[in-house]
């Protein structure tokens, strides 16, 4: 992907394109012709990431609320894409072309549509002013810079760049200025659809006291920090009244209970049918195996494979399936795939399973200095009933033999899950409820059955504090199994 981008760039003429937001000119190295094909790329990666949460009616009411705003942004003849995505951070974002992602956690944490609207508008304003783009135009004009939490360390970026596919997504941070015109655009986007879009300085409230970072789920979050939160909460209330006195519409939709009634059921926090973790070990219900990790690394989970690196960044562990009708093609094909070296395999099993283990070495680049030097790569390679796992464990040669022993007995354990109880783990779901009485929040939840330690987290889910006093009839957002 990050050849692509490049080629695109260098292939590009640079010239001069009005900005459909501004009107003023600017440097671009991307028509929107090669924009709109470079989101088409993109959704599949972004898809393969983080999957597509399962709910019909929600993807269909994102993307039609998506086609109703693209209709009155600068850009209406751009066709938008918007999705709900599987993944329970709290986020959204957009790529180039007209492709905007919600989270399940973010759909979750949306007390209202207007709520969903202002931060639609907002991810629709970086589209429709072209940032992403301008920013991808600065950096090709100097130097592109790769981030994103989810991909592995830079000294494994050679290895990263076949072995995650899904996961290597070029995001560049927006400017100071790019966070500012966007959330004036998704005031204006929002107002102009006929919503209360002070609703969106709500929600921020809500996201500040969480203490968000500024990445979520390897994607630079919308609200990042800059500028400041604060200011950016304030200057949305600003914006939102000069829009509703400039519009005179008779009200401004916030349809809460609409809303509300839409999500009751949403999973929330991670679902466990696609793997989850417990006392460092990985579990994975669905293809029924599990296997543990290192104590102090980090595991990040995504439908097309698993990452477990330390905190140092000097290693890395990637988990993935082999598409190969034998065992012996599987090491084959991988090997030829990632460009490795074979230096020594042999056949053992793995708790009862056929498997490969393989030594391997991989010449590596650094793209911005052009020093070369070399990984080495262990590999396990497990026929789990014709289904074949593999384990990568990389390091620099210099850091291998501190690495290794320790990530090979991670691959160890690798086994057949077999335990009822952790076989049937049922996801946590947000269920709204009415209100039996007027009361406070706090005694609205314990009626429910709530556990005092969830209730601050609870109250943040209502956009509410726990001394709040809630009317009999009122929807709240409960969690449970």
């Amino acid at each position: 992907m990050f050849v692509a981008i490049i080629s695109i760039a260098l292939a590009a003429v640079i010239s001069c394109a009005v900005n459909p937001v501004t009107g003023k000119k600017q440097i671009m190295l991307m028509s929107e012709a090669q924009e709109v094909q470079l989101g088409i790329s993109y959704h599949p990666q972004v898809m393969a990431t983080f999957g597509e949460y399962t709910d019909p009616g929600m993807q269909a009411f994102v993307q039609a609320k998506g086609a109703e705003m693209g209709k009155l942004s600068h850009r209406p003849n751009l066709e938008y894409h918007v999705k709900v995505v599987d993944s329970p951070v709290i986020n959204a974002f957009a790529v180039p072309g007209g492709y905007i992602y919600l989270t399940r956690g973010i759909m979750a944490n949306f007390n209202n549509e207007a709520e969903f609207m202002g931060v639609l508008g907002h991810e629709m304003g970086h589209v429709a002013a072209r940032h992403s783009v301008s920013q991808q135009t600065k950096q090709q004009l100097g130097t592109l810079l790769l981030i994103g939490g989810m991909i592995a360390s830079e000294k494994f970026a050679n290895y990263a760049e076949a072995a995650m596919q899904g996961m290597q997504l070029l995001f560049l941070s927006f400017s100071r200025e790019d966070e500012r015109q966007a959330d004036q655009l998704g005031v204006e986007y929002a107002s102009r659809t006929g919503y209360d879009a002070a609703k969106m300085a709500d929600f921020y409230k809500v996201l500040i006291k969480m203490n968000l970072s500024e990445t979520e789920g390897g994607v630079p979050t919308f609200l990042s920090t800059h500028p400041d939160p604060g200011d950016r909460y304030n200057a949305v209330l600003r914006d939102s009244k000069l829009w509703q006195d400039s519009l005179h519409l008779p009200s401004y939709k916030v349809n809460s209970d609409a809303y509300l009634q839409m999500i009751d059921g949403i999973i929330y926090g991670e679902d466990p049918k696609q793997g989850y973790t417990m006392d460092n070990t990985f579990y994975h219900p669905e293809m029924k195996f599990k296997f543990s990790y290192p104590l102090g690394w980090e595991l990040t989970n995504a439908p097309t494979q698993v990452i477990v690196q330390p905190s140092d960044g000097k290693a890395l562990i990637l988990f993935t399936l082999a598409n190969q009708k034998t065992l012996d093609a599987a090491v084959d094909s991988t090997l030829a795939r990632y460009g490795l070296t074979l230096q020594r395999a042999e056949r053992r099993t793995v708790n009862g399973m056929p498997a490969v283990i393989t030594l391997s070495k991989q010449q590596t680049q650094d793209q911005s200095t052009g020093a070369t030097g070399s990984n080495s790569v262990i590999s396990y390679f497990i026929d789990y009933g014709s289904v074949f796992f593999v384990f990568h464990g990389v390091s620099t040669d210099a850091d291998f033999a501190s690495y290794s022993p320790t990530m090979e007995a991670s691959m160890k354990t690798f086994a057949r899950l077999t335990d009822p109880s952790r076989l049937n783990v049922k996801p946590k779901r947000v269920f709204v409820k009415k209100a039996p009485r007027a009361g406070t929040l706090a005694g609205t939840f314990s009626y429910f059955g709530m556990p005092q330690a969830m209730m601050e987290e609870l109250a943040l889910l209502n956009n509410m504090e726990l001394n709040d006093q809630v009317p009999a009839g009122k929807s709240i957002k409960i969690v449970s199994e």
